[in-house]
């Protein structure tokens, strides 16, 4: 089952953030801290009654939490050089490192997909680390295409 995220997921949620965290840190430690937190509790918790930036989980049979998607509603409007437009950002995906390879991921990307078009977005966007080379297959395989690519110079 794919709903909003509720207070009672509040600890799983974390865990499935400190595994996207510690991905990130072991490819990038020059910008990722290991062991460190992206939320607070208590931002977390007003995430998850925010419209404007739903969070989805998906849980097992068996009730327990195991992915999830962080989404931020971003709109343009009266831009002198850019049409109107409202797209779903998706933040943050995390399928449990013990769930991965069994189709939760599609499941929740599709979620979102439908959210979306029931909340008449033309797009969906988001990031993803060049450290990561798998999570890039996997938008490319949900038909995700590259919109913009940001470049880096490391100084000594």
């Amino acid at each position: 089952m794919i709903r909003r995220a509720q207070e009672k997921d509040l600890q799983r949620v974390n865990d499935l953030l400190h595994q996207v965290l510690e991905v990130h840190a072991d490819g990038r430690p020059d910008i990722f801290i290991h062991g460190t937190k992206k939320y607070s509790d208590e931002e977390l918790l007003k995430i998850f009654e925010d419209d404007k930036r739903p969070v989805f989980v998906y849980e097992d049979d068996g009730g327990i939490v195991q992915a999830y998607a962080f989404c931020i509603f971003e709109e343009t409007k009266n831009v002198a050089n850019l049409r109107d437009m409202l797209t779903l950002y998706i933040d943050d995906i995390c399928v449990d490192q013990n769930c991965r390879g069994q189709g939760v991921a599609t499941k929740v990307f599709e979620h979102v997909k439908k959210f979306a078009q029931e909340k008449n977005c033309n797009r969906i966007t988001l990031n993803v680390w060049e450290m990561n080379p798998g999570a890039r297959k996997f938008y490319e395989a949900m038909g995700m295409k590259p919109l913009k690519t940001v470049m880096e110079s490391l100084l000594p």
